[in-house]
């Protein structure tokens, strides 16, 4: 039976949210292609009718992610627009972040991941790292253009450094008081 193209694109709108939240939740091998499928509520043979590949859904899902994260970025800063800066390191460095990887940024979800896959892939990481760190660039203070964007490479780093720590910690107190100190540190 086939598919309307108005449903084809619904169906492949669901498996590209399912495959970001699985991907960010489970890693890129923690998930296979009839897994993913049956959570989109779709059979595995429609998958390749709209995927090239594993690696194609992949670098799509988390192209969808890092937009999704830039956007909620962008929402954060509007609202605070006396310390735009305070509040994406707010909402960036917290313990929902931590607590929902699906939810959340793909770089500390499958940045040391990425390095091992493909092209494609790793193309699409370092595209929603370069925009979360131009967001950086206008929010942060500098002089010049230079200093902003070395500040905000460090900050960035920091705020996914100090996620990937404090979910790496079986020490709740620890993983908070990491959090807490890279917060308070970046947004000053």
């Amino acid at each position: 039976m086939r598919v309307s193209r108005e449903q084809a694109s619904e169906n492949r709108e669901r498996v590209l949210d399912t495959a970001a939240k699985l991907f960010r939740e489970r890693g890129f091998g923690g998930v296979g292609v009839a897994e993913l499928m049956k959570a989109a509520g779709l059979t595995h043979g429609g998958f390749y009718g709209q995927f090239e590949s594993k690696e194609d859904l992949m670098a799509q899902a988390c192209a969808r992610a890092s937009e999704t994260m830039l956007k909620r970025w962008r929402e954060a800063a509007a609202r605070s627009p006396d310390d735009p800066l305070a509040a994406l390191v707010a909402s960036y460095v917290s313990a929902s972040h931590r607590d929902e990887p699906g939810g959340g940024c793909i770089v500390p979800a499958l940045g040391a991941e990425a390095v091992r896959e493909g092209p494609k892939v790793r193309r699409v990481v370092a595209e929603g790292a370069k925009s979360l760190l131009e967001t950086l660039v206008g929010v942060v203070p500098g002089k010049s253009r230079a200093e902003k964007r070395q500040r905000a490479a460090v900050t960035l780093a920091s705020m996914v450094g100090a996620v990937v720590l404090a979910r790496a910690l079986d020490d709740d107190a620890l993983s908070k008081e990491i959090l807490r100190a890279v917060r308070t540190a970046a947004s000053s």
